[in-house]
């Protein structure tokens, strides 16, 4: 059985940082794009950083590009994004999901599509930024 379990939201003050992880089991992390997905209340879930086997650049939106980095871990099957100057609209809940390049294709597809309907999700975490 395939799980994503994400972990290290919070609350945080605007400016500050927070670094996600998502840990997967029930499948090799190495043999799949991954990618870090929010989504809002009321709001539609966008795709915000995915990134390929080959670990070379990975995609970014562009309200993120710059203070988001996203890493893998393919030994101890985890993905990790790190989250720079907060800012109150980044206040979301944070997925994590895994998909086979042979049915997504190109992370920036992953993100764009948000994963396809072939990929594997967690159930979250919160990220609130506010002062």
């Amino acid at each position: 059985q395939v799980q994503l379990v994400e972990s290290g939201g919070g609350l945080v003050q605007p400016g500050e940082s927070l670094k996600l992880s998502c840990a997967v089991s029930g499948l090799s992390l190495a043999y799949f794009t991954i990618g870090w997905f929010r989504q809002a209340p009321g709001k539609e879930r966008e795709g915000i950083s995915c990134m390929g086997r080959n670990d070379r650049n990975p995609y970014y939106a562009d309200s993120v590009q710059g203070r988001f980095t996203v890493s893998r871990d393919d030994d101890k099957n985890i993905v990790y994004l790190e989250m720079n100057r907060l800012r109150p609209e980044d206040s979301a809940k944070y997925y994590c999901a895994a998909a086979s390049p042979l049915h997504i294709g190109s992370v920036q597809t992953m993100c764009t599509y948000l994963g396809g309907p072939n990929a594997y999700w967690g159930r979250g975490t919160q990220v609130t930024v506010s002062s």
